[in-house]
């Protein structure tokens, strides 16, 4: 009889209750699965405390490459920011980590996967629509849709059978930490009438308290990949953390947002996305400077798709494997190098390079050297113009013979 539950397992509140609840409503054993996307925390500790709180496995997966490579570079490609702001750090991640639950699902041979989202948020969807595109047949399991705690009845059940737990209930931040970027929710911030309490952020200087004087910083592309910084070449991961190292230092990334849930509801999100935001800005910046007028505005559309459906837990969906070959192959001219300015809270681009290129100084400029035909201009004006013109002689037509 199968009676093994493998939950994806982070360490925090939720997943360390579940491991108990689990066990005693299910009567399974737990197979633990931390999944390694970059955060700062000591993964060895958390392996460790899934065993003590009782799992019969605790397994640590190292995929921060597998991240940046396969999800965090489509992201960047497709310019990807949901609603205009959000850079999408939690949601990339939730596939990735779905896959690897299934994987270990399998090896254990384990009847359900388990995780620790609630019934109101957008992270239940992205996981179970993995799961049913990689594993249709395991059962999911979601306690904290079914245990009907509140967030202060849920610490206190950690408290009652000596579960530790990295919060309290007045630090009840929910965190999701990640190479792209640091996500808080809950606690006071569910208050909108509020400031965000300094203690909310970690990864960011505040930007009054950033450095007097800009960081330059010259960011170098391949096919739309990152590829150096300041002429230093350097693998995708070491540019992301660089990145969100200086970035965070200037107060680059700090993104307070009231978010459209995919349920249905409002939600008050803090993030600090350094990185992402840096490489965001510049790399659409480069692909304004290389792409012709219509495949920049077409892409826009696309993009805004390509955000939405990452939010909607969309990953393994036909349309977004569509649209990632779109946007891998609009990355062959994307090559090139953009300098951002880093200062006090803002990123903003100061200087662009690229043999790639599609502006032309001998069209652009107004000075010596003008070799745009200004003359051109007045028949394509009257061309351009002209269904315009036509309708308006029209309804002066019809006005006339109105008033005649």
């Amino acid at each position: 009889m199968q009676n093994k539950i493998v939950l994806a397992y982070s360490g925090g509140l939720d997943t360390s209750v579940a491991i108990k609840w689990l066990k005693d409503t299910y009567h399974a054993d737990i197979v633990c699965v931390c999944v390694d996307l970059g955060a700062a925390k000591n993964l060895e500790g958390i392996q460790k405390k899934a065993l003590t709180l009782g799992a019969i496995a605790s397994e640590v997966v190292d995929a921060k490459a597998a991240f940046a490579q396969d999800f965090l570079l489509p992201a960047l490609f497709a310019n990807a920011l949901y609603e205009g702001r959000y850079p999408l750090a939690t949601a990339l991640s939730r596939p990735l980590i779905a896959q690897e639950l299934a994987k270990v699902a399998q090896q254990h041979d384990a009847f359900a996967v388990a995780h620790g989202c609630t019934g109101k948020g957008n992270d239940q969807v992205r996981f179970e629509l993995t799961l049913m595109a990689l594993a249709p047949h395991v059962k999911v399991i979601a306690p904290a849709r079914e245990w009907g705690f509140t967030r202060e009845e849920e610490i206190a059940y950690a408290g009652k059978h000596g579960i530790p737990i990295p919060v309290t209930v007045n630090s009840p931040y929910s965190l999701d930490v990640n190479l792209w970027g640091r996500s808080a929710e809950c606690g006071s911030l569910e208050n909108i009438g509020l400031m965000p309490p300094p203690d909310v952020y970690d990864w960011t200087t505040s930007p009054e308290q950033a450095p007097d004087a800009p960081a330059i910083v010259k960011i170098a592309f391949d096919k739309g990949v990152p590829v150096a910084l300041n002429g230093n070449n350097m693998a995708l991961l070491d540019i992301i953390s660089e990145l969100n190292r200086l970035g965070g230092l200037h107060g680059i990334g700090r993104i307070d947002h009231v978010e459209n849930r995919l349920v249905g509801i409002k939600s008050h999100e803090i993030y600090e996305a350094p990185a992402a935001v840096v490489l965001l800005e510049a790399h659409k910046d480069l692909e304004m400077l290389v792409h012709p007028k219509d495949v920049t505005h077409f892409k826009t559309a696309i993009d805004k798709k390509f955000a939405e459906m990452t939010y909607n837990g969309q990953w393994f969906h036909p349309l977004m494997g569509a649209l990632q070959a779109f946007q891998a192959r609009l990355q062959e001219p994307v090559t090139g190098t953009i300098t951002v300015k880093l200062f006090k809270g803002h990123v903003s681009v100061v200087a662009r390079e690229s043999a790639n290129s599609l502006y032309n100084f001998s069209l652009a400029t107004y000075d010596k050297g003008d070799q745009f035909n200004h003359q051109a201009a007045v028949g394509f004006i009257q061309l351009f113009g002209l269904p315009q013109k036509t309708l308006a002689l029209l309804h002066e037509k019809q006005l006339a013979a109105a008033q005649s």
